[in-house]
C-alpha cells in the first residue's frame, strides 16, 4: 500500500496529508480508469503550467483558482461567523510590491476610467478601530488589464498602492472604478477552460490584504455590483458580502476637496479583523 509508506513519517500533519493525498488520487485513478495516453497528457499539462510561470505570472495559482481550490482552502481557514469580513482569492496578479502611499492619493497614473473615491475602517470584531492598519490595494483599469501585464502601456505599479490607517482605523484612497476581464487564456489554464467550454472571465473588483500586528492578515475584494460575470465568476471567488454598489456622486464641493472631477462614483469598505492565533 502507497499510503503505508508513510507510516514513518515524522511530522504528523505531513503524514496525514500525504496518506490522505494518494488515497484520493489512487480511488480517482480507478474510478475514471485513467489511460496511459490521459495521464501523460496531464504530466504535460502540469510541466507547461510550471514552465508559464514567470517573475509577473503565476500559472499554478490560476489554475488553483479556476478549480475552485484557492476558494475552498480560503473558505476553511477564514470562516467569518458573518462577523469578519469575508476572505476570498489571491489572484495570479499580487507579483510585485505596492508602493506606500499617503491616505488620499491616487492609485491611478493613467486618468482612463470613472473616478471613485474609496473609503473604510479597520475595526475588531467588537468595533475598536484598529490604528495603523496596512491597507494593501491592487485592481485592474478601465479596461480590464493589470499593470503587470502591459508594462510598455501603463506605469509601472500602476493601480497599486499601501496605506495605513489614521488614529480612528479609517483609510481612503482615489482610484477608478476597474472593469470586468478574462484570466490569462493563452496558457494551459486557458487550454483547460476551452476544453471544458468555460468562459474566462471575473467580475470587476478590487483587491484589499489587510493587516495589522496582533491581527490575522486578510485578502480579499469588493466586486462592482453592476458589473457582468457577478453570477459566474470564473474562480468562485464572488460572496454576497463583499458585492457593493459604487454609486455616482454629483457634488463639485465634494469631488473638489476629494481631488477627483465630478461627478465621480464612491464606494465605502468596513474590514473586520480576527486577533491572530484565535481560530477561524
Amino acid at each position: 500500500m502507497v499510503s503505508a509508506s508513510f507510516a514513518n513519517t515524522g511530522d504528523p500533519r505531513l503524514q496525514r496529508v500525504f496518506t490522505s493525498l494518494v488515497t484520493h488520487l489512487h480511488e480517482f485513478v480507478k474510478d475514471v480508469e485513467l489511460t496511459e495516453d490521459e495521464w501523460a497528457t496531464a504530466i504535460r499539462f502540469l510541466t507547461e503550467t510550471g514552465q508559464t510561470c514567470s517573475d509577473t505570472r503565476q500559472e499554478f495559482i490560476l489554475l488553483s483558482d479556476v478549480l475552485g481550490i484557492s476558494m475552498l482552502v480560503e473558505t476553511i481557514n477564514h470562516r467569518s461567523d458573518g462577523v469578519l469580513t469575508e476572505s476570498t482569492v489571491e489572484g495570479p496578479f499580487h507579483v510585485v510590491t505596492s508602493p506606500a502611499r499617503e491616505l488620499g492619493a491616487t492609485i491611478a497614473e493613467g486618468g482612463k476610467g470613472d473616478p471613485c473615491l474609496v473609503t473604510g475602517s479597520v475595526a475588531w470584531p467588537d468595533g475598536r478601530p484598529v490604528p495603523g492598519a496596512k491597507i494593501d490595494v491592487w485592481q485592474a483599469d478601465a479596461e480590464g488589464f493589470y499593470d503587470v501585464q502591459q508594462p510598455n502601456v501603463q506605469p509601472q505599479k500602476n493601480l497599486r498602492g499601501l496605506f495605513t490607517a489614521n488614529d480612528h482605523g479609517h483609510f481612503w484612497f482615489r482610484t477608478i472604478v476597474p472593469r470586468h476581464y478574462p484570466i490569462p487564456g493563452d496558457g494551459p489554464v486557458g487550454e483547460l477552460l476551452a476544453a471544458t467550454s468555460r468562459h474566462p472571465n471575473r467580475p470587476a473588483h478590487i483587491h484589499f490584504e489587510v493587516s495589522a500586528p496582533g491581527m490575522r492578515t486578510i485578502t480579499t475584494h469588493l466586486f462592482v455590483a453592476d458589473s457582468p460575470y457577478i453570477d459566474s465568476d470564473t474562480v468562485f471567488g464572488v460572496k454576497p458580502s463583499l458585492v457593493r454598489d459604487f454609486p455616482w456622486v454629483d457634488d463639485p464641493a465634494r469631488a473638489a476637496q476629494a481631488g477627483l472631477r465630478n461627478p465621480f462614483r464612491t464606494v465605502d469598505f468596513a474590514v473586520v479583523l480576527q486577533a491572530a492565533g484565535k481560530e477561524a
